[in-house]
């Protein structure tokens, strides 16, 4: 057998923008179905890509600022090669979809919740399942064991560059991604902050997660100051690292609870989550509920002093989250005795 192509990495992903579908006929209905779908949500003003995208699309441009070719849902080489590790991405729907005997990385995606985890994580194809940050392995390792690893999805500071120089004509880009009882949070926290800002005299645009086409929220970034997240936990938050990398400092609203009652309800004892989970001093502060009025007086009096893009580039670059992923690469090839490619 052929060695497989040097420095390629093999990804499949499967989702509603992509389609892991196999042979010629299925590659071309996939790019046909993305295509058509970019074009019908574009005209909306719709979100174009899910976080699982989003995050698959990290991935691939990750590899490749550190040198790596991506091949993406190539059935037929990673069939030539079955001891060739594999990425596998997206939706629970990837798992019937991509039924290759290759050792593989799962993530990011979503593999099932709980019972359904831990099926998959004892499918020994399946060497190790990725989440974004330590909260989500905390709150997972249980159902898949040592299989536990982290990974984020690289931000690309190229696409999206320093903004802070730009003229400003908005004060605040609220960014609204609560999720779970709005009827009762909208009034509570996002009503509230845009209450506070008006006592102040301050303009603010609300970009709402769902809702919003990416161009309209790069806009937002760019006539904006700085920007209010609202959201009740992320487990990694690219809007807001975006935002960051934008250099607008961020405000996030962080409770430290567990909102989610799907996730509650099996939650281990003393798990503690988060809104910010890639954050420091540079990028902005954060806020309870309680304090919000003040927590935000005091960033906004200090928000020319916070260096948001440096933390980006210093902790979340394209660079750095595609070195992470090829050092679990490398230990899967290493445990399976693959050839280095």
């Amino acid at each position: 057998m052929a060695e497989p192509p040097s420095r390629t990495i093999l990804l499949f992903y499967d989702g509603y923008e992509l389609k892991a579908t196999p042979g010629p006929f299925g590659g071309l209905y996939a790019r046909a179905r993305r295509v058509a779908r970019f074009a019908y949500r574009t005209l909306r003003r719709k979100q174009t890509h899910t976080g699982f995208y989003t995050a698959f699309l990290g991935l691939k441009n990750a590899l490749e600022a550190v040198g790596w070719r991506v091949r993406v849902n190539d059935f037929a080489l990673a069939r030539r090669h079955p001891a060739l590790p594999i990425g596998i991405a997206g939706y629970p729907s990837v798992l019937a979809k991509v039924d290759l005997p290759n050792p593989a990385i799962f993530g990011p995606g979503d593999y099932g919740f709980c019972e359904e985890a831990q099926r998959v994580s004892a499918d020994q194809r399946f060497k190790l399942m990725i989440q974004p940050s330590q909260w989500a392995i905390d709150y997972n390792r249980r159902w898949v064991g040592d299989k536990s690893a982290i990974w984020f999805a690289g931000i690309d500071t190229r696409a999206w560059p320093d903004l802070s120089s730009r003229p400003k004509t908005t004060d605040v880009v609220i960014y609204d991604k609560i999720r779970w009882f709005r009827d009762q949070r909208v009034p509570a926290v996002l009503e509230r902050c845009e209450a506070h800002l008006r006592a102040r005299g301050l303009t603010w645009e609300v970009v709402r997660y769902g809702h919003h086409h990416i161009s309209a929220f790069r806009s937002a970034l760019a006539r904006s100051r700085c920007m209010i997240f609202l959201c009740e936990h992320e487990t990694q938050g690219i809007a807001y690292q975006e935002a960051l990398a934008s250099g607008l400092p961020v405000l996030a609203w962080d409770e430290g609870e567990l909102v989610d009652p799907i996730l509650a309800a099996r939650a281990p004892e003393g798990l503690r989550v988060t809104t910010a989970p890639y954050f420091d001093e540079r990028c902005g502060a954060l806020f309870r509920l309680q304090d919000m009025e003040t927590a935000f007086d005091a960033f906004w009096a200090a928000r020319n002093t916070f260096r948001p893009r440096e933390y980006v580039k210093e902790a979340l670059s394209l660079e750095v989250s595609g070195q992470l992923y090829l050092a679990l690469y490398d230990q899967v090839a290493r445990r399976d005795h693959t050839p280095n490619v």
